[in-house]
């Protein structure tokens, strides 16, 4: 505790000496919910990143078969 001075209430500086130790107490534990947050938020970044490929893919895909398909209709057969 701080040196007691006859001009500072003793009580003012132990509520804000308690007040020090409170805030110095928590910050491990908010830096915590703080990386936390962080590593939901990229997690979920890389899902929908994964999504949006996997879309992406559906669609080439479906240009593929529907290609291919009018390949196949076009093709005729060859007589004997």
């Amino acid at each position: 505790m701080a040196n007691p001075d006859p001009q500072v209430n003793p009580q003012i500086t132990d509520a804000i000496t308690q007040t020090n130790v409170k805030v110095v107490g928590e910050s491990p534990w908010e830096a915590l919910g703080v990386a936390y947050q962080a590593l939901a938020h990229s997690t979920s970044l890389s899902m929908e990143n994964a999504m949006q490929t996997q879309g992406g893919m559906q669609q080439v895909g479906n240009s593929a078969t529907s290609v291919i398909c009018t390949m196949l209709l076009k093709v005729e057969p060859k007589s004997p």
